[in-house]
């Protein structure tokens, strides 16, 4: 695998620990060619672990898949297990503003030193084979592992990046497995039906290791049951055979809120607050007490109160994030399909404006014409723009299609401060801009409003709602 620079002395910087992450091949930022697919492996990954002598055999760890929703599941899960007492190493994908949002401790980001120092011994090991250099995400993935190794993590509960079968985290032997909603991405890396996305991410069912999987459509359910035989796993799907059930209420204090009852042979939740708001939310936190209740059956010391009082405290940037209040600026990192309908009725449901104006941009590859249908559930006015990312899609391709699947026109523009300029002229003041299509715009837009007047702080910002 080829890198666009190798680092040409010692990384002793977090300035140049950046460089050389931003040298390796990252197919976050370009899907990979058919040739690169080809020779996608685990071997990088199990290599440079080898060398470091297999950290991630040296702690317990839940192992997170699906399409959407892995992000809120994955953190929903960690803050229950950290208010148990436990240490609990945290890696997600794909971070909004800071690298180091990936790889978390009981909360807290990988120190920038830590983070310097484990990036350079990646490189120096990686330095030895020097026409096979690890991705972006394979060296992220063993940093994170060294990482919680060193930090003696009780467990680590990791997200997958793309896919499951061939991710590089899929080297873990872990506690329990879970699948979130399962709907249409990265189609040409993982296939073009239902079907075969959900067998790439059964690539991470292991022999009689127990799978926990959110509500899924019937062919999904069919191809993970086919696989959980072969390797002997116990599959829970939330529904069938996990006893699962929400519903929403709303009140004068606390507004619009969902509430689940889980069921399984060890516990019982019954009308559990959910910390996020949404439909597709309830299902995610669903799949969380489901693994919760599997860690217990392996031994984990687990608290019922305990795990309620760590959901309550669930928080996460980048998904349903007020940014402004004047004007009301709402960002959500939606970049799929089921993601875009999931946020237009959250927002239709749970945040009260006169007309909305959504801003969008997204990724060439994704399933454009599928977002395109799914936005007008609640636009009144949509501005396309473009991305600083090499994949971002033309904004006047984005509008012309558009017009194609909807009948309805769409104003274009270059930028996303541009895109602002002409949002502003078009509201009053109880109306709403929500930007959304893609991580990348959300962190320029996050970047754009950190020093406005009226922006929104971190301690008044609302639950984040969407994945």
């Amino acid at each position: 695998m080829a890198v666009k620079k190798t680092p040409a002395r010692p990384i002793k910087t977090y300035a140049a620990a950046l460089g050389y992450l931003d040298g390796l091949v990252n197919f976050e930022r370009r899907p990979p060619t058919q040739r690169e697919r080809s020779t996608i492996t685990l071997a990088r990954t199990k290599r440079l672990l080898a060398e470091l002598e297999n950290p991630h055999k040296r702690f317990r760890s839940v192992h997170i898949a699906g399409t959407k929703g892995k992000g809120s599941t994955a953190t929903m899960l960690a803050q229950m297990l950290q208010n148990n007492g436990l240490k609990v190493g945290l890696f997600t994908s794909p971070h909004i503003m800071d690298v180091r949002e990936r790889i978390c401790v009981d909360g807290e980001r990988i120190p920038e030193a830590d983070m310097t120092r484990l990036v350079a011994r990646v490189a120096g090991l990686a330095s030895a084979n020097k026409d096979d250099h690890p991705t972006f995400f394979e060296a992220i993935t063993v940093i994170a592992f060294q990482y919680f190794s060193e930090k003696s993590v009780d467990i680590a509960v990791v997200e997958t990046g793309l896919g499951g079968r061939l991710d590089a985290t899929n080297v873990l032997m872990p506690e329990v497995c879970a699948i979130t909603s399962i709907s249409y991405d990265h189609m040409a890396q993982l296939g073009s039906s239902l079907e075969e996305i959900a067998a790439e991410k059964a690539g991470i069912f292991k022999d009689s290791v127990p799978v926990v999987s959110a509500p899924q459509p019937d062919s999904v359910k069919k191809v993970f049951r086919k696989i959980a035989t072969e390797t002997k796993s116990p599959l829970h799907i939330a529904g069938d055979d996990i006893a699962f059930s929400y519903r929403f209420e709303s009140s004068r204090g606390g507004g619009p809120q969902a509430r689940i009852c889980v069921s399984t042979p060890t516990c019982h939740f019954d009308h559990l607050a959910v910390p996020l708001v949404g439909k597709h939310q309830a299902i995610n936190c669903g799949v969380a007490i489901g693994v919760l209740d599997q860690l217990k059956n392996r031994g984990l010391p687990l608290d019922d109160e305990a795990s309620v009082a760590g959901l309550a405290k669930v928080s996460l940037e980048g998904r349903m994030e007020m940014l402004c209040e004047k004007p009301r600026v709402l960002a959500d990192g939606a970049h799929n399909a089921a993601s875009i309908e999931a946020v237009m009725r959250a927002i239709g449901q749970n945040i009260p404006y006169d007309s909305m104006v959504v801003i969008f941009g997204c990724c060439v590859d994704k399933d454009i014409n599928g977002m395109l249908r799914l936005i007008q559930l609640g636009a009144d006015k949509i501005i396309f723009t473009r991305m600083k990312s090499p994949r971002s899609a033309d904004p006047a391709d984005l509008a012309a299609r558009f017009t194609e699947v909807s009948g309805r026109m769409a104003q274009i523009a270059q930028s996303l401060p541009e895109a602002l300029e002409i949002a502003q002229k078009a509201i009053t003041r109880e109306d709403l801009i929500c930007i959304t299509g893609s991580f990348y715009l959300v962190s320029e837009a996050k970047t754009l409003f950190a020093s406005h007047p009226h922006r929104v702080r971190p301690p008044t910002a609302p639950a984040p709602v969407a994945d």
